[in-house]
């Protein structure tokens, strides 16, 4: 029973017993407290810490886990699929919805939850349908659309949009660009065959990144470097990479590190495709959770605090979740204690512990 001027078992404050936590991007030395949902003080005195706090990972691609696909998804399924992420460190993503018939993508957008067990839904990624029919890896040909304002609406109205991927050179791409950032909608680029000119009277719009870098979009070349180049080029954009050590070569993961430091975002693209690979093996996504491709960036030569950014306030910010994916005094306690070796040791929302 609580006493008499007590206070409730939520706001008593806990300490992690780490040895150090990343803050605003920072490492520093010393133990996390918590008190209630929210962080309230650092660097305490820590003797005898293990671990490593840092702030929970944020996915803006995920077309299924766990054996659930998200484009099918019912309650139940966002259940298991948002408790099975959190045990890779991921406290909030976007359920991604592939190019699809308009029926299937409007039912899949009802379902997106307010709420739900597990990791954070933030709303819903569209990729497609208004894609380049010349990079459409393994997306519907038939379902694929060039801009139509009218689809466009009746998306937005069926469900929680917080970012959608298109192909800015289509006829018609610059309309709809307006109409979704005045909306509040993040725009990424991606599956597409745009020129350098072109991707840049895009992102002269506003619009900030890119999905999935390299992958599905016009190849870099010394005469046009496609919207590659364009987006490594521009300061203003942040890119956004699959890290799986499939999708892109070692080399040519270090080097748009290295030219976007500071500005990439790392996305599993996590699906529930065997081997991440379609029935004609067509690259359909990633198995490879978002933890891994931290480690894989670390190796690269990113520092800790920088692989630790990309997977949680640089994606966070880029559909402006400006408290998601960071740690500070007042922010929201989601948490995951890594090891030494970078193995995932607890995972905390709103300062609950999560893993069994």
């Amino acid at each position: 029973m609580q006493r008499k001027g007590s206070s409730p078992w939520y706001e008593v404050p806990m300490r992690l017993g780490v040895e150090a936590a990343v803050i605003d991007g920072r490492l520093i030395r010393g133990d996390l407290e918590i008190a209630g949902w929210r962080v309230q003080r650092h660097g305490l005195s820590s003797p005898n810490g293990r671990g490593i706090a840092v702030p929970g990972f944020v996915d803006l691609q995920v077309n299924g886990f766990a054996s659930v696909d998200f484009l099918k998804a019912d309650e139940d399924g966002y259940r298991r699929a948002g408790e099975a992420l959190l045990e890779t460190g991921v406290t909030a993503y976007l359920p991604t919805f592939i190019t699809a018939p308009e029926a299937e993508l409007v039912a899949a957008l009802r379902e997106v939850p307010d709420h739900s067990a597990g990791a954070r839904v933030l709303g819903a990624h569209v990729e497609g349908p208004f894609l380049s029919a010349a990079r459409l890896g393994a997306h519907s040909a038939t379902a694929r659309r060039d801009p139509d304002p009218g689809l466009l609406d009746r998306l937005l109205a069926a469900g929680p949009v917080r970012l959608l991927t298109l192909a800015p050179e289509l006829p018609g791409a610059h309309d709809l660009i307006r109409t979704l950032l005045a909306r509040g909608v993040t725009v990424s680029f991606g599956h597409s065959d745009a020129t350098a000119e072109e991707a840049n009277a895009g992102f002269d719009l506003g619009v900030r990144t890119v999905t999935h870098l390299f992958n599905a979009m016009r190849p870099f070349q010394h005469s046009d470097p496609g919207i590659v180049g364009a987006a490594l080029a521009r300061e203003d954009v942040v890119v956004q990479l699959i890290l799986d050590g499939v999708h892109l070569a070692p080399e040519t993961a270090a080097f748009a590190w290295r030219a976007t430091r500071g500005r990439m975002s790392l996305v599993t693209d996590l699906t529930t495709a065997p081997g991440g690979r379609t029935s004609e093996g067509v690259l359909a996504g990633s198995t490879v959770p978002l933890i891994q491709a931290v480690r894989n960036l670390h190796t690269l030569g990113a520092s800790l605090e920088e692989a630790i950014q990309a997977a949680t306030e640089i994606p966070a910010r880029i559909i402006g979740e400006l408290e998601a994916g960071r740690l500070g005094v007042g922010l929201p306690a989601d948490v995951v204690v890594l090891t030494d070796g970078l193995e995932i040791e607890r995972v905390l929302v709103a300062g609950k512990d999560c893993l069994s």
